[in-house]
């Protein structure tokens, strides 16, 4: 028997998910509050949760950015009234698998629950490496042995691709391509004057170095683990 989690705050909508669910065969565990269903989910034991944004307290979004953060795989299916496009992608970015607006029919909701548990946890990547050097994805804190680098948007974007391909030498095009989105070698130079930025910040006094300079390609960052 599948186990699903709902986290809403609308006591009629709750109690009705949870006879209407239960009726199909699935093991429901219902919740008011963003603190008790992220409590309720980190406990584990769930093929899914259902989650509602406009939670008192702790919000939908800070749900599922905290339970992203601490690496939680489970689908997630965001059920809520927003229906803003802005809110659908903050929704989705913050890790959520899928999204159902209200008023919503049961059997959509259904299809879909049915569809995130056929697919299962997976394993997601929050967090980029590089020795003491870390960035988490749905927070955007970069820190260096534990202290948090403030970085300006283009840093975090340069820093990002750099991690994400660590330990490959990367032209100075190729970067301007993928992190400017520049279709030729223009201002390739501006390349240069963001490296040195970030290594300033990466790389202060006394830690060891890991932006490397490519001689006659570009730059490279070396993870010494």
């Amino acid at each position: 028997m599948n186990r699903l989690l709902i986290i809403e705050d609308q006591k009629k909508l709750l109690r009705s998910l949870r006879v209407g669910l239960e009726e199909e065969g699935y093991s429901v565990v219902a919740v008011e509050t963003g603190e008790a269903g992220l409590g309720c989910a980190l406990d584990g034991g769930f093929d899914a949760v259902v989650l509602d944004l406009m939670l008192p307290g702790c919000d939908g979004f800070e749900v599922l950015a905290e339970l992203r953060r601490q690496g939680y795989g489970n689908p997630v299916l965001i059920l809520t009234a927003r229906d803003d496009i802005s809110d659908r992608v903050r929704g989705l970015d913050c890790g959520a698998d899928d999204y159902l607006v209200k008023p919503f029919a049961f059997a959509e909701l259904l299809a879909r629950l049915r569809a995130l548990i056929r697919r299962g946890a997976v394993e997601r990547q929050y967090l980029l490496r590089a020795d003491d050097l870390e960035m988490n994805l749905v927070t955007r804190r970069v820190s260096r042995a534990g202290v948090e680098l403030d970085l300006s948007k283009r840093e975090y974007e340069l820093l990002e691709y750099l991690l994400r391909n660590r330990n490959t030498a990367l032209s100075r095009e190729t970067i301007a391509r993928e992190v400017w989105q520049l279709k030729d070698a223009v201002l390739t130079n501006v390349i240069d004057v963001y490296v040195n930025m970030l290594r300033k910040k990466v790389e202060p006094p006394g830690v060891r170095q890991l932006i490397c300079t490519v001689r006659g390609v570009g730059y490279c960052l070396k993870d010494p683990t």
